[in-house]
């Protein structure tokens, strides 16, 4: 795939007391035939993450249409799972309802945090959620003892096909602890309730990768195609790709992903967490630059399959 970058969209900059920085892990929908909806979360002072939105031009991206002065999805009551912020892993239109999957991060005291996947529903194409529990929906399991991370929910063939990250060990490089982790398959009969149990892998971390995930998934002439984001024990923080035919068995081929850092500016260290997002007339790419996110939502153009 070949990719024409055009630039940055958006990151807040101090507007509001919660949204200091950041515009991370974004999800884009196509509204109506002139409007994207894209969410992605922001950060306070803190580094605490929650969900908004902004609207942008479904002919030029780069025009911004509407941003949201508002949260979609605060973080949880004290205590809980999602209690020190959030990251975004889909957005999935079930009949007239909007089922927002997310990963809420705890600290706590003997490893650096916790992440497992929560669901929020809206009755409002996103303005708001609601959570549909305050504990997971995809909690701890025997192999993802510090994380289970929903990143792709495809509703098909009668049931909720997941694609998910497995956190299950911890990576020290330069005295500072990393998660280490993977991508797996599972299913669910509603896309609430899921199996604790992680029987499929889907894509393993290689040679000097300590971490691989953000799947997002996509059907393609030939079955599936998956984006994801790896990490290498140098930090090189890259954009991957793989194809598969039955969505549950991939072939790795990280460079048709076509995305690259730039050489200066928003992106120059960095192009990851892209999802992408077809329109009638046009295959668009968001993605994240520098610090994961911290520099903003940015996107580029398909030019060539």
């Amino acid at each position: 795939m070949k990719w024409e970058k055009k630039g940055l969209i958006y990151c807040p900059n101090g507007e509001h007391e919660w949204e200091q920085n950041t515009f991370m892990t974004p999800h884009a929908m196509l509204l109506n035939d002139d409007v994207i909806r894209i969410w992605g979360g922001v950060r306070d002072a803190e580094g605490v993450s929650r969900i908004k939105y902004i609207d942008v031009s479904a002919e030029n991206p780069s025009k911004v249409l509407y941003v949201a002065d508002k949260v979609s999805l605060d973080v949880g009551k004290p205590g809980c799972f999602d209690d020190n912020g959030m990251i975004l892993g889909d957005i999935l239109k079930v009949e007239d309802k909007l089922y927002l999957y997310y990963v809420g991060f705890q600290h706590v005291q003997k490893v650096k945090f916790f992440a497992f996947s929560g669901l929020a529903v809206s009755t409002d194409m996103g303005e708001n959620f609601k959570r549909v529990s305050e504990v997971p929906v995809l909690d701890r399991g025997a192999t993802g003892r510090f994380g289970r991370c929903i990143h792709t929910v495809l509703c098909e063939e009668g049931k909720f096909k997941v694609y998910y990250a497995v956190i299950d060990d911890w990576k020290i490089i330069s005295g500072i602890p990393y998660p280490v982790y993977n991508i797996w398959y599972t299913e669910s009969e509603d896309g609430i309730h899921f199996s604790n149990e992680d029987t499929c892998l889907c894509i393993n971390t290689e040679g000097m990768e300590y971490r691989i995930g953000r799947p997002k998934v996509y059907h393609t002439k030939e079955g599936y195609g998956m984006f994801y984001t790896r990490d290498l024990v140098t930090k090189e923080y890259l954009t991957g790709y793989a194809k598969s035919q039955d969505g549950i068995h991939w072939q790795r081929t990280d460079e048709e992903a076509g995305l690259l850092k730039s050489d200066r500016g928003w992106d120059a260290e960095m192009a990851c967490y892209p999802v992408m997002l077809k329109t009638p007339n046009k295959t668009y790419l968001f993605y994240n630059g520098n610090g994961m996110g911290k520099t903003g939502v940015g996107y580029a153009e398909l030019t060539e399959e």
